[in-house]
């Protein structure tokens, strides 16, 4: 079976369906763990830390429709404090869902009709 890349095809937050420009390459932490060594103070043995680490997309740049109303639609998710659903749909129709919030600055670009945000939550982004 063949390996499938390319853009994200669109992504849903709190029930509205954003187009995912067709250059746009996010980045995908699923969550769960994250290791790092600690060595002892004998040098030969170490320790392996756990951390536990939030799901993020990071660099995703959704379409924006100022008559459908989605720039304010995406602030009152920022302005908000709770989680809301987030389904990614991949180039391959895989899909992938969780729940979290838009962080980092978010700023809607005049030439493309475009944002770039990044969006994170507790536990672990899953494959439906």
């Amino acid at each position: 079976m063949a390996v499938i890349g390319g853009p994200i095809e669109s992504v849903s937050i709190n029930g509205r369906t954003f187009a995912v420009p067709q250059d746009v390459d996010a980045s995908i932490v699923l969550g769960g763990d994250q290791n790092s060594v600690e060595p002892n103070g004998d040098g030969a043995t170490a320790r392996i830390l756990k951390e536990i680490v939030p799901f993020k997309v990071s660099g995703l740049g959704v379409v924006i429709d100022d008559d459908a109303g989605d720039h304010q639609f995406l602030q009152d998710i920022i302005d908000g404090s709770d989680f809301v659903d987030v389904t990614l749909t991949m180039a391959d129709g895989k899909v992938y869902y969780g729940k979290g919030i838009i962080v980092e600055e978010a700023g809607r670009s005049s030439k493309t009709s475009s944002m770039e945000i990044s969006i994170s939550g507790p536990g672990r982004m899953t494959k439906q």
